[in-house]
């Protein structure tokens, strides 16, 4: 696990991840939980989510404009506008004049850039480490997302309760100030010839074009497309927005109830990233990618019928495991389908699936409101475990076989 970390790229990159991740979990957990009490509706809370993933069409764009101009500029100008966003919510707070309206331009503002975070931070581990470390490195860069939620929702809860919204977005503010910082010092990439001067480069609609047909006729990233906007569809969103709503309406527990029920999941996938960093090259990627699918499924059903939160947690944890052990490898076999010339964009257009949350979740608010949470998640567990399968038996020559490129290691 220790190896990535030779590389003196990654021992700025991994902290600068790692404090964003904190800074984001936290405002995550805070914002919701505000949003719910002051409002009361699980339709608002879940409209609050959604509108944290508006820029989600955006991430093909930046991702293009990453591969022309450089993945750690467009992070670093990233990082600058969530240190900025935040500031002014602690002012706001501190003055007395938050309210859920400024909450929801907030998560506006917020969700026009931050779903690409994730596919700059992949893209530049790709490009500063070497080929043979990429699933090391990759499970190793997941635990800072995996860590922060553990951390986030533990401190962010605690800090929230103890001394309220002001003090904890001055804490917030500095997170993502420090991310910003680290950032800076992590390596330029190779600059790619369409862009050295006197060099005719083709148009910013072509580029991306390129991209969306590169993935569209590559059967291994095609699939891994479908099977990332599916579990987003309908596993992502009973495990980050709707958890509010269970700690508060179906567990009757408090914001340190809730803090305890993300942390669970999260040190579920902070465990699953370590094993996917400990088994390296061992891994197949795409099979793993589908078997685990299925797991996660599965492990959510039995969540669903949990009657307390001490159950609740436990299972969480072991759906973090699972999910883990789904979703990076997914993204090793996106990174090394894609080359090194659509890097770039093709995880621009796996940020594209994230448009699956929040549709998922603002379906599920109005389920919820008319069947219940069991059955609502019962409902989209049924809908996954089906599509994962005709995912696998449609693309199968290019995700099953163990020769095949997609499991390659």
């Amino acid at each position: 696990m220790l190896t990535p970390f030779r590389v003196r790229s990654f021992r700025f990159q991994w902290p600068a991840d790692l404090l964003t991740s904190w800074g984001t979990e936290m405002e995550n957990l805070v914002l919701g939980w505000y949003v719910l009490v002051e409002t009361g509706s699980v339709m608002l809370l879940t409209l609050f989510w959604a509108m944290q993933y508006l820029g989600t069409l955006l991430a093909p764009v930046l991702g293009m404009v990453g591969d022309r101009f450089g993945h750690r500029r467009i992070l670093c100008a990233m990082r600058a506008t969530y240190t900025l966003v935040a500031a002014t919510v602690a002012a706001l707070a501190f003055a007395g004049a938050l309210h859920p309206l400024e909450v929801f331009i907030v998560a506006a503002l917020s969700g026009l850039i931050r779903p690409s975070d994730q596919a700059m931070r992949n893209a530049l581990v790709a490009e500063t480490m070497p080929a043979d470390r990429l699933m090391v490195t990759m499970g190793v860069s997941r635990t800072t997302a995996d860590s922060a939620r553990i951390f986030g929702a533990l401190a962010g809860a605690g800090l929230f309760a103890a001394f309220g919204m002001g003090p904890v977005y001055v804490v917030i503010t500095g997170f993502y100030g420090l991310g910003f910082l680290l950032t800076l010092g992590v390596a330029r990439g190779r600059v790619r010839p369409a862009l050295l001067v006197g060099v005719m480069r083709p148009s910013s609609w072509r580029d991306l074009k390129d991209g969306l047909v590169f993935v569209r006729d590559t059967p291994c990233l095609l699939a891994g497309m479908w099977l990332a906007f599916l579990v987003n569809l309908t596993a992502f969103p009973l495990t980050s927005g709707l958890l509010p709503y269970v700690a508060k309406d179906v567990y009757h527990i408090d914001q340190t109830g809730l803090g305890l029920l993300v942390a669970s999941f999260a040190l579920g996938s902070l465990l699953g990233s370590i094993v996917v960093s400990l088994a390296g090259r061992a891994l197949r990627p795409a099979r793993m990618m589908l078997v685990f699918a299925l797991a996660w499924y599965a492990m959510l059903l039995v969540f669903a019928h949990m009657p307390g939160p001490a159950s609740g947690r436990a299972v969480l944890v072991a759906a973090g495991i699972v999910q883990s052990l789904s979703l990076v490898p997914m993204s090793v076999m996106l990174l090394h389908g894609a080359g090194e010339r659509f890097r770039g964009r093709v995880m621009g257009v796996r940020m594209l699936a994230i448009y699956g949350v929040p549709i998922g979740l603002l379906a599920a608010g109005a389920v919820i409101e008319r069947v219940g949470f069991a059955p609502t998640v019962s409902i989209y567990c049924a809908i996954g475990i089906v599509l994962t399968f005709a995912i696998a038996l449609r693309w199968r020559a290019a995700l099953w076989p163990v020769d095949a490129a997609a499991n390659a290691r």
